[in-house]
């Protein structure tokens, strides 16, 4: 992708776009935005990348959000994608729930990272802006009856790492360093930056 950052003068319109059918995405943007709709990326996602989990994340977001601005160049347009990883090995969504108590025992007594790529694009206005955000998260010393206690209140099957640090948090999780919203799935706190260099306070939610 090699379009220029630029600052943007044209006034939005409504005209957002969540690249992302994630719930908890439409969530979180919503508290920053006050209107917007949602179109599911039709893209091929990377399963690797060669420089780790930080830039795999990144490519991912910016294929969503080109794919879907695209067909939508004059809107703005936010693609993201977030996965947990301890080192270069990276915990996606498991299949059922005995691969996910083996996710959360392979976590337990850990620091890993929890990384979001996002991408913000109007190919009208030229406006190209990428991050890569990261949060370190530390979870308790787990065994089965508290991770089977835990799986009671959460369902872990649709979750990278197969755990939710906005429910529940205190039976897994002993302390987390960095965006609590990027462990969710949207960094509020740069997306708020971005909103405001590129004159979107006027969509934005007081």
């Amino acid at each position: 992708m090699s379009l220029d950052t630029q600052k943007a003068t044209k006034k939005p319109e409504n005209s957002f776009i969540l690249a992302s059918s994630s719930p908890r995405r439409k969530e979180l943007l919503g508290q920053l935005i006050k209107e917007f709709k949602i179109v599911c990326p039709d893209a091929s996602e990377l399963e690797e990348h060669q420089d780790g989990p930080k830039q795999l994340v990144l490519e991912n977001a910016k294929i969503k959000s080109l794919q879907v601005a695209q067909s939508f160049p004059d809107h703005w347009v936010l693609g993201a994608d977030t996965l947990v990883a301890l080192g270069k090995e990276v915990f996606g969504k498991p299949v059922d729930l005995r691969n996910a108590k083996s996710l959360l025992l392979r976590l337990s007594g850990r620091t890993h990272k929890v990384f979001t790529g996002i991408c913000l694009l109007n190919l009208s206005m030229k406006v190209s802006r990428e991050k890569t955000v990261s949060t370190s998260v530390t979870f308790k010393n787990l065994n089965d009856a508290m991770i089977d206690s835990y799986f009671k209140e959460v369902d872990p099957l649709d979750k990278a790492g197969a755990y939710a640090i906005q429910t529940c948090p205190e039976m897994i999780i002993e302390s987390f360093e960095g965006s609590l919203s990027n462990v969710i799935g949207l960094p509020k706190e740069d997306l708020g930056m971005w909103f405001k260099d590129y004159g979107l306070p006027d969509a934005m939610r007081q």
